[in-house]
């Protein structure tokens, strides 16, 4: 059971002109140990910014780990991971050598978290790796995306996570030193930093499966006025669609804020697939296109919010590792509502149901068949997803 903890502070960071400079802050503040975790570590002006901050602190003595994922941290180079390493600062690569061949069901179980620790004092999650905003090809604004800083007793249970992380890691890489002389912990976070209520919830393959799903399936169901989703990649399972489409009728509000650029060709197309059903059903669907989004955020009844790395896909859903925080919170819930109010004014396209409907026969065709040829990737790969179970008054 997902444990919830009050007297956090919790900020909104939003995109990285917001996030990385208080990252780089925090990384130089660290005293005892840091741990960073992420998807994407690009050999670009923001990255060498942060080793620069990572190797800064293993200098002076603090134990700097960064695990990356193997596949999706595959372009660093090894002169980076060296000029990391000569520092102190201990590099791991989560499921190196994954041939894009292999058929084996492991190699899409990647690292997605997004996660740093900084001495129990501090720790941030969220949907950005780190690269730089306008590392994108053709795109002359950022990319849309969101991370928090925490600060509170809720940093001990990041700090966990990470560190059992870790040490899976360095146990695969048969590194057992490295793991037992690394095995000082830092003073306690302090017991009171603010007022907020909130939980970290991780999604991995083994006891926490369906924990971020599951809170997100929970909010939508005692929702009373309104839904704000935005998410990069949607394809969600039927539970999550039919959660939706029930809370349209019975009167709450249902925004989607969905990508709207191309960026993977079979996951746009398959996501398209869904919109006429959510339009059927009252849904408003926004389509963004200033730039590239990359958000993982929701708001609900203005209250309850979550902010993450976990896209509403079946790579999130199902295989990979994924982390978001969960925010009780009026102040923050406000906040994060007025930013995604701002993206949707200022660079989303509404989907209207006339202008759905009249789209051409073979874009429709296109939409479903991209939406089954995922299905059934997913169902042969061995993860089909699972209907949770029934509750009462629940049809």
């Amino acid at each position: 059971m997902t444990e919830i903890y009050s007297d956090n502070r919790i900020t909104l960071l939003h995109n990285g002109d917001a996030y990385f400079p208080v990252l780089e802050e925090a990384l130089d503040r660290a005293e005892h140990g840091i741990f960073l975790e992420t998807y994407i570590f690009e050999n670009d002006h923001t990255g060498r910014r942060i080793a620069e901050a990572l190797r800064r602190a293993a200098l002076r003595g603090v134990k700097t780990h960064l695990l990356i994922d193997g596949f999706g941290s595959s372009g660093l180079p090894k002169t980076m991971i060296d000029y990391l390493e000569e520092a102190g600062v201990m590099v791991l690569l989560y499921r190196p050598h994954i041939s894009p061949w292999t058929l084996r069901r492991r190699r899409l179980r990647r690292l997605h978290r997004k996660i740093v620790v900084v001495d129990l004092r501090m720790a941030f999650v969220g949907g950005m790796n780190i690269i730089d905003d306008m590392e994108i090809p053709g795109q002359d604004s950022p990319r849309y995306d969101y991370a928090v800083s925490v600060e509170g007793p809720l940093v001990k249970e990041i700090y966990a996570s990470s560190r059992r992380l870790w040490a899976r890691a360095v146990w695969s890489h048969r590194l057992r030193l490295v793991w037992n002389r690394d095995h000082q912990r830092p003073d306690p976070p302090p017991e009171s930093a603010g007022h907020m209520r909130s939980a970290f919830l991780v999604r991995d393959n083994f006891r926490h499966r369906r924990d971020i799903e599951n809170a997100y399936l929970q909010a939508i169901d005692q929702a009373q006025s309104e839904i704000i989703l935005a998410n990069a990649y949607f394809l969600p399972g039927l539970d999550f669609r039919h959660a939706l489409m029930a809370a349209a009728g019975r009167g709450v509000r249902v925004v989607l804020l969905l990508q709207g650029k191309i960026e993977y060709r079979l996951a746009h197309y398959a996501s398209r697939a869904l919109f006429g059903n959510f339009l059927d059903a009252g849904i408003e669907v926004y389509e963004y296109h200033q730039s590239i989004l990359h958000a993982k955020v929701a708001v609900i009844d203005e209250h309850w919010a979550t902010v993450g790395s976990s896209n509403l896909d079946p790579f999130s859903l199902l295989l990979a590792l994924e982390a978001n925080i969960v925010v009780d919170d009026r102040n923050f819930a406000l906040a994060l509502k007025d930013s995604l109010g701002q993206a949707i004014k200022a660079g989303a396209r509404r989907i209207s149901e006339n202008n759905w409907r009249s789209q051409p026969i073979m874009l429709r065709l296109l939409c479903w068949l991209s939406y089954g040829l995922i299905r059934f990737m997913t169902g042969i790969a061995g993860y089909a997803p699972t209907s949770r179970p029934k509750t009462p008054g629940r049809q």
